[in-house]
């Protein structure tokens, strides 16, 4: 079994910055893509970025220049720094991760942290 678990989200005002983060543990061979979602109240999840294995990054438009991705592969985990924070980004946030487990590939989702901004 392999469990996502995510840390770092809170309260902030508007122009400030929080870092998230998601630690994947379990049988893991491997982890392919990670990534992080988000869903704000009402409207569907969406991706916010996500990070290849070998490092390739992509991000939403509505992050791109404010959010940044990283992963560390030695401890399976991945981050997401988030600057210059802006109401529209409240929302929980979700880690994603495909993982290579007991001979099986099969995508995993974190339990969500709540991020708030706020003034």
């Amino acid at each position: 079994q392999v469990q996502l678990v995510e840390s770092g989200g809170g309260l902030v005002q508007p122009g400030g910055s929080l870092r998230l983060s998601c630690a994947a543990s379990g049988s893991i061979s491997r982890i392919n893509t990670m990534g992080w979602y988000r869903q704000a109240p009402g409207k569907q999840r969406e991706l916010v970025a996500g990070v290849s294995s070998g490092g390739i990054s992509n991000y939403a438009d509505s992050v791109m220049g404010r959010f940044t991705i990283s992963r560390d592969n030695a401890k399976n985990a991945v981050y997401l720094q988030m600057n210059s924070l802006k109401i529209e980004d409240t929302a929980v946030y979700y880690c994603n991760a495909d993982v290579w487990s007991s001979l099986r590939l099969r995508n995993y989702w974190g339990q969500g942290t709540q991020v708030t901004v706020s003034s």
